[in-house]
């Protein structure tokens, strides 16, 4: 019998968009459904209690949650294709300390740069530099953050990639000057098809924050 995979999903979210291009990169067919963040679905409550967020992957029936626990689970069960984590105990525990420090990093402090005002907003924007300027420095000349091979540090990060116009212009910045090497490397995952069919364009997601924006209340 075919797994069932079913995927609560947002297609703005960042921690979903991990979920589905590691999907994607494994070849698993999948049933996303769309939750409402202000109305969240009687299943989403049911599948995560605890924090009653996004995503969450049903495997048969049963729920796992946290994108990146998500994404190492998606390698362990279906390990048999394109690996998203490496077999070396030391290059596996590397590849975890980053997308880890992505976890706790991007997410907020790209939020406080288009939602922020005054030093707020000036902490935010120099905290953030700084964060991808050191993962600059961590993939360096390689073509992946894990070498030659697009894994779980890439996936975690990704989706930011669909920010950089929106923290231009909210963070007056220019991305090409501050970070060269990881706008190359965000063109370089849009050639994959995982990535390229899951990510909004910069543009779409300028709009989609603008949105929220409003609803937050921001001026």
């Amino acid at each position: 019998m075919a797994d069932e995979v079913i995927l609560l999903d947002h297609a703005y979210s960042p921690p979903a968009v991990r979920v589905r291009i590691a999907l994607k990169e494994k070849g698993i067919a999948f049933e996303s459904k769309q939750e409402d963040f202000s109305n969240k679905s009687s299943l989403l409550l049911e599948m995560n209690p605890v924090h009653k967020q996004i995503p969450v992957l049903i495997h048969n029936g049963k729920p796992i949650c946290e994108s990146l626990i998500i994404v190492g689970y998606i390698d362990e069960v279906w390990n048999e294709k394109s690996p998203l984590l490496p077999t070396d105990p030391h290059d596996r525990a590397h590849s975890k300390f980053w997308a880890d420090y992505i976890d706790k990093k991007i997410y907020t402090l790209g939020r406080a740069v288009w939602t922020a005002k005054g030093e707020t907003h000036a902490a935010a924007k120099k905290d953030l530099i700084s964060s991808l300027k050191i993962l600059e420095a961590e993939l360096g000349d390689k073509p992946y953050f894990g070498g030659k091979t697009f894994g779980i540090t890439d996936i975690a990060l990704i989706p930011y990639y669909s920010w950089f116009y929106t923290l231009e212009k909210f963070g007056n910045l220019e991305m090409n000057e501050e970070c060269p090497k990881l706008v190359a490397w965000g063109e370089r995952c849009m050639q994959r098809e995982s990535v390229s069919t899951t990510l909004h364009n910069q543009y779409e997601t300028y709009d989609f924050i603008l949105e929220l924006r409003k609803k937050l209340g921001v001026e």
